[in-house]
Order: C-alpha cells, then sequence, then structure tokens
C-alpha cells in the first residue's frame, strides 16, 4: 500500500500546478474538493442525509443544489458543521479506497483544508504551496473574474500561511522568485529516502 502525503495551499497559491508536477514525476493525486463534489452528487448515504436535513429540493435533477446549499451554509453555522461532518468522513474513506488501489511510493491527498480541518493525521508527511498574497489575489482575479474583494474575503476564511508553514513537514514556495519545479524535485527524493526505509 502507497504512503500518504498531504498537500495543501491557500486559494491561489498554485497548489494544483505544484500537483501537475508531481503527476508527471508519476505520483498520484487525490483531488479531495472534486471528489467531494462528486460525492454529494452520487453517495447515496450522503444523498440521504441532505435529502432529511434541508429539503428534496437541494436536488435538482440529481444534482447537489450548490448555490442553495452555498447560501444556507453561508448564514448557518450548524449547517455547515452538519455538511462537514458528513462529507469529510466519506471523502476520508473514499481516499482509503481510493490509495489502497495505488501502486506507487506514495499518494497525494490535495485539500485547501488539511491543517483547518485537523485531518493532518492521515497522513505521513504534509507540503504546504505557499505565495505571497498580492500574487494570490492577482492569479485569482484572472482566473475566476472576480474582484479582489472578493478574493481577500475568501482568503479571510482560511488560515494564515505563517500559521499553516510552523505545521507542514515541507514548504513550496511559488512566489514567481524560486523554480518551482526543482523544489518538487527536492521533496520528491525526500519523500522518496524517507518514506522507502519504513
Amino acid at each position: 500500500m502507497s504512503h500518504k502525503v498531504g498537500i495543501t495551499g491557500g486559494i491561489g497559491s498554485g497548489k494544483t500546478t505544484v500537483c501537475l508536477i508531481f503527476k508527471t514525476l508519476g505520483i498520484p493525486v487525490y483531488d479531495a474538493d472534486t471528489q467531494a463534489k462528486y460525492l454529494m452528487d452520487t453517495n447515496p448515504e450522503l444523498k440521504a442525509l441532505f435529502h432529511e436535513y434541508f429539503g428534496n429540493d437541494i436536488y435538482r435533477n440529481g444534482a447537489l443544489n450548490r448555490r442553495k446549499l452555498a447560501e444556507i451554509i453561508f448564514t448557518d453555522p450548524t449547517a455547515l458543521e452538519k455538511v462537514n461532518g458528513w462529507v469529510h468522513p466519506a471523502v476520508a474513506r473514499d481516499f482509503e479506497d481510493w490509495s489502497a488501489c495505488q501502486s506507487s511510493p506514495y499518494v497525494l491527498e490535495e485539500s485547501a483544508i488539511i491543517f483547518e480541518s485537523n485531518i493532518k493525521r492521515r497522513f505521513e508527511k504534509t507540503i504546504l504551496v505557499t505565495a505571497p498574497d498580492s500574487v494570490r489575489i492577482e492569479r485569482c482575479c484572472t482566473r475566476d473574474h472576480v474582484t479582489p474583494e472578493m478574493v481577500r474575503k475568501r482568503m479571510d476564511n482560511q488560515w494564515p500561511d505563517e500559521k499553516k508553514i510552523t505545521l507542514a513537514d515541507y514548504v513550496i514556495y511559488n512566489d514567481h522568485l524560486q523554480l518551482v519545479t526543482p523544489q518538487v524535485m527536492e521533496i520528491h527524493r525526500q519523500l522518496l529516502r524517507k518514506l522507502s526505509v519504513r
């Protein structure tokens, strides 16, 4: 069974780009956010919980009405807690099943909230992708066609990088000053060395 490594980073940090580099090195990457959306649309147990708590119109044509859900959980912390309490364990089980099918030395789970949601213990090592706020805001505005204020509001809901750096085993600086690929290659070499001796 493959060793498990978590990779995280705030909005606009470039963690998806970093994951693509790991993929070219033959390391499978599990995208927790994408899988969470997929499971909310397809997992019968999750769908039953959503129906029971939010009512039948929380799904439209078999797909979760994400706009409606977002409006509810934005103003209702209890509802947000419920959703996280259902979805995080479902994603964890799905990740375990997926990991068991991999044959690589290690696998990555890409998740924006590894530290915030206290799932760090699932991983043997963690990687943080970090970038200056100005760079992150510029990336998000270009990518998502949103205003800097909207990006800052989303950033305010995530822990600052300074806090996450103290918790991560490895840090990749995606700041336009340091090349990213050599940093990924060095972490890959270290992971192969450290995890292979266990």
